[in-house]
């Protein structure tokens, strides 16, 4: 096993991507809002090392270039089907977090043939889903918690429930370091992407078999939006674990193998 990282340029940008090699079909991991693509580093480690994965910083993330104006998910779902020609991906499966379930929904839509299955964790259908307490949301409005190491501890049994109620520097361990160069207009743009968009209407045309995980405890998205999405997609299945919202990072150990069950099944 061995991961190379680069930078892709795509329209005159840059965009750096992490590609692990490995057998079989790839899985392209879409990051929360506002987080590199190091930050799911710990469920990369505990996936079944034979399973090639593909990761990659959002325009004005990490080590992505700003992009030269706003876009949306759908034209960011263009953007990494170029970074996956680039790379030679014809198909592939792709797994999203949180605002990375929003853009992983488009990116299922938009190549029906091309993208064989649908991992969602921690996430909704946009504008038309559940939201969170207002509470929660407007700590949502900043990349603070990225580049304040004391801040991110002391909001993440509000923000991110489970396990950080009773470990609220395990937030601090997670995220510190993840996110030094993204900057605030960069951050703006992804909140904007989300805008207005929904994948509600279009969530029972979704072709591909499609695992949905969420936590008991997420202040961010409420359990009930995954079981909406259970119940709109034709083909999924539901697991639901006693933890919150980074339960992919912190609980890795338990997530990471299960998602290899699903991406090996006949």
């Amino acid at each position: 096993m061995s991961e190379t990282v680069r930078q892709i340029r795509v329209h005159g940008r840059s965009v750096r991507v992490a590609h692990r090699s490995g057998t079989g079909v790839p899985l392209v991991v879409c990051n929360g809002i506002g987080a590199s693509l190091d930050l799911l580093q710990p469920f990369v480690d505990a996936l079944d090392e034979s399973i090639p994965v593909i990761r990659f910083d959002v325009p004005g993330i990490g080590g992505s270039d700003q992009p030269r104006c706003p876009y949306s998910f759908v034209t960011l779902a263009r953007t990494l089907g170029k970074v996956l020609n680039e790379l030679g991906v014809t198909t592939f499966d792709v797994l999203g977090i949180s605002w990375g379930g929003g853009l992983a929904q488009q990116v299922a839509l938009q190549n029906p043939r091309r993208c064989r299955r649908l991992v969602l964790v921690s996430t909704g259908t946009g504008a038309m889903m559940v939201p969170g307490h207002p509470k929660v949301l407007s700590k949502m409005l900043t990349p603070r918690r990225y580049r304040d190491p004391e801040y991110a501890a002391s909001v993440a049994a509000t923000l991110y429930g489970g396990e950080m109620r009773e470990d609220p520097e395990l937030a601090e361990r997670i995220l510190d370091g993840h996110a030094p160069r993204t900057s605030g207009r960069g951050y703006r743009l992804q909140l904007l992407a989300g805008t207005g968009w929904s994948s509600l209407p279009y969530l029972p045309l979704l072709p591909q078999r499609t695992l949905i995980m969420a936590g008991d405890d997420d202040p961010i998205i409420p359990l009930i939006n995954a079981r909406i999405m259970h119940r709109a997609i034709r083909r999924s299945q539901l697991h639901v674990y006693p933890d919150g919202h980074l339960a992919l990072v912190s609980r890795a150990w338990d997530l990471a193998p299960r998602v290899a069950r699903f991406l090996r099944e006949d």
